[in-house]
């Protein structure tokens, strides 16, 4: 058995050009692109002094040097190099198929990113759904990569668990199962510019495991989990805890009530929904809260809209209000901007999607709108010193200190005058509001008392 594994390596090797060093197989020869081949455009490829080179073309989609090999669980290592300020990445887990646009290379890509905007690292999903782990949830890792310098990178891919690090700097923690196998690639990108032909990027060293996976140690990376209603490993690590379980009304009850509306909500396969109804605020099964109360947090939440519908999730809870609509307390507006008439009134728009309602309007950043029907990702942080972010599909559109002579001017000349010390609460429930609209939200988790970075 011994002897025929042996073969098989060897065979394996002079078929598809890799060369087997212990726990390790060379993707890369140095020599020749064997086992290797190009899709989509026509950039340049080709081997030079041990390295793979590639150069833009003008006029060319971006282009890929893919591997004939399909690999499933793996850790990946190579260094690159770019000889210009040009964007590149390297796909995995990726595909190419006749029926998805007409054989367009889809898939995991690792972001290679000289901009300012300094994303080397992060994780975009080629032709699907745009970016997946922006490095705006990981500023530290935006130091890693660097300029005009061989650069190396890792991949780890084990089970619905993806992690990135450039020159050993943890980048990107992602949890999801969408593709669970599929080709490596190198990608040159298309360019728009006659000028910007000829740039090249550089490829060496490229080696992969795919049996007895190691994985590294879990760090404290902020992890983005796309599978509906879990927690990883590092999650848990980090001290992130399920606010609904997925399946029951469990830790929730009604505002200003014992008990869970008997009406107004469904909960079904795995996604919580208020129902449609009048379209009046909290007049049919009205708002839910949760029965603990926060200070300092982290806060992600998963939100789906219909068409033309209002609703929020609302924080610093206190319900000593006792008014008669909706609890009162700090509110990230979800909202379907281009129907719902909220989103038009006013000099200044405050109550479009993920603003900090009737207060502070949210930046509009176009790839961070999901459209109508489509899952967004919806996440709030609050620090000890007050501090307050709103992040949309993982970009940060409101920033505000609560208490600030800025939040108190803002809080004077709003709706929210009448109540004295408006959201300056230290602890209050977690709110998702009935306003008579059909949204859904799953995957609701937090991470209680934050540090203060």
């Amino acid at each position: 058995m011994k002897y025929l594994s042996l073969f098989f390596l060897c065979l394996v090797s002079i078929t598809t050009g890799a060369q087997v060093r212990g726990n390790w197989t060379e993707l890369f020869n140095g020599k020749d692109l064997k086992g290797w081949k190009q899709l989509n455009g026509n950039a340049k490829y080709e081997v030079k002094n041990g390295e793979i080179v590639g150069t833009t073309v003008y006029n060319e989609p971006n282009s890929f040097l893919t591997t004939e090999s399909i690999y499933e669980d793996f850790i990946l290592e190579l260094e690159f190099r770019l000889d210009a300020e040009m964007n590149s990445g390297i796909q995995f887990r990726s595909e190419s198929k006749p029926e998805f646009k007409n054989g367009r290379v889809h898939g995991y890509q690792m972001e290679i990113d000289p901009s300012a905007r300094a994303w080397t690292g992060g994780i975009y999903d080629e032709a699907r759904r745009d970016w997946l782990y922006p490095l705006e949830y990981n500023p530290e890792g935006k130091k890693a990569y660097r300029k005009g310098e061989w650069n190396s990178c890792r991949i780890e891919c084990i089970g619905d668990v993806i992690r990135i690090w450039v020159n050993r700097i943890p980048t990107a923690h992602l949890v999801d199962n969408m593709t669970s196998k599929g080709f490596i690639a190198l990608q040159v990108h298309a360019i728009s510019k006659p000028e910007e032909a000829g740039q090249q990027v550089r490829w060496r060293n490229i080696r992969i495991q795919t049996k007895d996976l190691k994985p590294y140690v879990w760090d404290k990376l902020f992890v983005v989990n796309l599978v509906p209603n879990t927690l990883s490993a590092q999650e848990k690590q980090n001290g992130v805890k399920l606010l609904w379980d997925g399946k029951t009304t469990e830790g929730w009850r009604g505002a200003y009530k014992e008990q869970f509306p008997a009406q107004g909500w469904k909960i079904e396969d795995g996604v919580l929904s208020v129902l449609k109804s009048s379209g009046a605020e909290s007049q049919n099964g009205g708002d839910i809260i949760t029965k603990e109360t926060f200070g300092a947090f982290d806060l992600q939440f998963e939100f789906r809209l219909t068409e033309g519908a209002n609703s929020g999730v609302k924080y610093f809870v206190t319900e000593k209000e006792g008014n008669s609509g909706s609890a009162i307390g700090l509110e990230y507006q979800v909202l379907d901007d281009e129907k719902h008439p909220d989103a038009k009134q006013g000099v200044v728009v405050n109550r479009t999607i993920a603003s900090l309602y009737d207060l502070i309007p949210s930046l509009k950043i176009k790839r961070g709108q999901r459209p109508i029907g489509e899952w967004n990702s919806g996440r709030i942080v609050v620090y000890p010193d007050n501090r307050v972010e709103h992040w949309l599909n993982g970009y940060k559109v409101v920033e505000y200190q609560r208490g600030s002579p800025v939040y108190q001017a803002l809080v004077a000349r709003s709706k929210y005058q009448q109540w004295q010390n408006f959201g300056m609460a230290e602890k209050g429930h977690i709110l998702l509001q009935d306003h008579g609209d059909q949204v859904s939200f799953r995957s609701i988790k937090i991470k209680p008392g934050l540090d203060q970075n």
